[in-house]
């Protein structure tokens, strides 16, 4: 990479983007504060020690630090300019994602605080380096390893280990500036209605201002489609009914990945453009009938697979922008057509290549393992947790490529008499996440610990390796039966399943890595295949299972990619096919039995 280039230079959030920004990617001076005492020490005032590349993080080889060892604090620093054309419009400061107690100081006033790892964070910068002038930021990262703390799956030893994988600690998505006018839109929630035609817009509005109107125009490869104004009325949020012309309507699918592009102009009382800002949307619904969930009105046997989102090289940031592309790409050629997100909070921009590529994602959170107990891999839930997945919700929630919300994953702990704080805290993201978004399915908790008896979804993880076996396991739909997951000697980990659509959300994980042998160094699930035609078999053999029976809506498939020592990708961790992936794409794209009944009426 030529020392003048901006690494991960691509405009970070596509779907609420104004013309002018300034993306402050690249270096920045760095410290390793392994003792957090780096306020008394005076790093807030001083040249810090060594450099980094941002936006990775330092473990990762990009960063130019590469460290394994534990990182109690962080410090960045940098000297910004802002553009001096600027004048007239506050100035805000944007991080896309630092991992995960994080301060920010501008020339040593302090500016802004956040709390989480995985969603991004503003702060208004305007009173302490204002257009044309030039400041020194800093920002202090605090990451533990362990306590209450969403990690996702962020080994908590030394070394990756099992399935959990390289720490990450700091900034490892874009920082970037960007100037608003004093009254400005925020992010609109979008919400689409295939069976009406119509897009409902809810556009919150920094402050209140008399006369505000918003004006929208949509359009498509065509030319515009319809264009209308709303007045904002008294509140702080401005409401839309944006109605599509019959003749115009092309809804969204993985079949036609149709985005119609929408400007937001807000207008002032004498007719002026206060604000605009470009965004899209893709017309589409998501519903559940029955045992059932619909896209459009259809039934869509979702093929998903398990994809980490980590990389070798810049560990959970994608090294490019083509990066996130080409993991969908190797998604689609071996027969899927989505991916849970899983144990963390993906890069915008997966999203937005997600939703013009017709790829099907469930929303996830990062908290694997949530309970209430302290061994190691336990992630205990606390408000924060609340807090967190809200903010990814809407930074989130107008993606059409998300189908579904699951807040938390394989939550262990046996059902009991007394109710407890997991029993509290899955409630509360299940009705924190249904509050927000009535629009899409949301499952409490995958696998393992179902405590919300009103769960729109239900699910279970088996790693069962035979598949007569895994069909046998899953065969209890009929009867209204479901497999459900269970403690040691058969305890009862989840409430009974009550007729939900269900889906097997973990399955598969086979070994196979023939330049290694099975061990802690190179691990998968069950006994190892002998022949990479032996592991095909198996895989057809636990995927048909699932794909014959008429009353599961999809499944899950365990993995996209090796992830360091977990060797049991359909491709290995540089992105290259382990197996014939044409023969895998065959015996997925046969019609399921979930679909051959066809289309609901209405």
């Amino acid at each position: 990479m030529p020392e003048t280039a901006i690494p991960r230079a691509e405009y970070p959030r596509p779907q609420f983007q104004r013309p002018e920004w300034l993306c402050l990617n690249g270096t920045w001076e760095f410290e390793i504060d392994q003792g957090d005492s780096g306020l008394e020490r005076g790093l807030l005032n001083t040249t810090l020690s060594s450099a980094i590349t941002v936006p990775f993080a330092p473990e990762s080889e990009l960063s130019g630090i590469g460290t394994d060892d534990f990182l109690t604090a962080v410090w960045y620093r940098r000297q910004v300019t802002v553009p001096a054309e600027w004048a007239g419009q506050r100035v805000v400061l944007h991080f896309q994602a630092v991992d995960y107690d994080t301060t920010v100081w501008v020339d040593g006033t302090e500016v802004g605080r956040h709390r989480g790892g995985f969603t991004p964070f503003s702060v208004d910068i305007t009173d302490t380096c204002a257009p044309g002038s030039t400041a020194v930021v800093t920002v202090r990262a605090r990451d533990s390893a362990t306590g209450p703390q969403a990690r996702g799956k962020q080994s908590q030893r030394y070394r990756p280990h099992g399935a959990v994988y390289r720490r990450t600690t700091g900034i490892w998505q874009t920082v970037w500036l960007e100037p608003v006018p004093d009254t400005h839109l925020q992010r609109p929630r979008i919400t689409p209605d295939a069976v009406e035609g119509v897009f409902h817009v809810q556009a919150p509005i920094s402050a209140g201002r008399p006369g505000l109107r918003l004006r929208y125009t949509v359009s498509d490869d065509a030319g515009e489609v319809v264009a209308g104004d709303v007045r904002a009325g008294a509140g702080l949020a401005v409401q839309a009914r944006i109605d599509i012309p019959a003749d115009r309507i092309r809804l969204w699918s993985p079949q036609d990945p149709h985005l119609y592009g929408i400007r937001f102009e807000l207008v002032g009382q004498d007719g002026d453009v206060v604000d605009r800002v470009d965004s899209y949307a893709g017309l589409r619904s998501v519903s559940m009938h029955g045992n059932a969930i619909l896209l459009n009105g259809k039934r869509v046997f979702q093929r998903l697979v398990l994809d980490q989102g980590f990389y070798p090289d810049g560990v959970m940031t994608a090294p490019s922008d083509g990066d996130l592309v080409r993991d969908i790409e190797i998604s689609l050629s071996a027969g899927f057509n989505g991916a849970r997100l899983h144990q963390k909070v993906f890069e915008e921009r997966f999203l937005y290549h997600a939703d013009r590529m017709g790829y099907l994602v469930w929303g996830e959170f990062a908290d694997w393992g949530c309970n209430v107990g302290g061994k190691d891999g336990d992630q205990r839930p606390d408000m924060s947790y609340v807090s967190q997945w809200l903010e990814a919700l809407e930074r989130d929630y107008s993606h059409p490529a998300v189908i579904g919300w699951c807040p938390l994953n394989e939550t262990y702990q046996e059902l009991g008499d007394e109710i407890t704080l997991l029993d509290d805290a899955t409630r509360a993201l299940f009705l924190a996440t249904k509050a927000y978004d009535t629009s899409r399915p949301v499952l409490d908790t995958s696998g393992y610990s179902h405590r919300v008896a009103g769960t729109d979804v239900y699910d279970s993880h088996s790693y069962e390796q035979d598949p007569a076996a895994f069909r046998a396991q899953m065969a209890g739909l009929d009867r209204g039966e479901a497999y459900t997951n269970t403690g040691p000697d058969g305890r009862v980990w989840s409430l009974p399943y009550a007729g939900q659509p269900y889906f097997c959300s973990e399955f598969g994980g086979i070994w196979w890595s023939p330049d290694d042998v099975p061990g802690p160094d190179s691990w998968g699930y069950g006994l190892p295949p002998g022949s990479e035609d032996e592991w095909v078999e198996r895989f057809a053999g636990l995927v048909s299972a699932l794909l014959d029976d008429g009353n599961m809506f999809g499944y899950c498939f365990t993995q996209l990619t090796d992830v360091y020592q977990e060797r049991n990708g359909l491709y290995t961790f540089e992105r290259k096919p382990k197996f014939d992936i044409e023969r895998l794409r065959q015996v997925q794209t046969r019609v399921a039995a979930f679909e051959k009944s066809g289309e609901y009426p209405g």
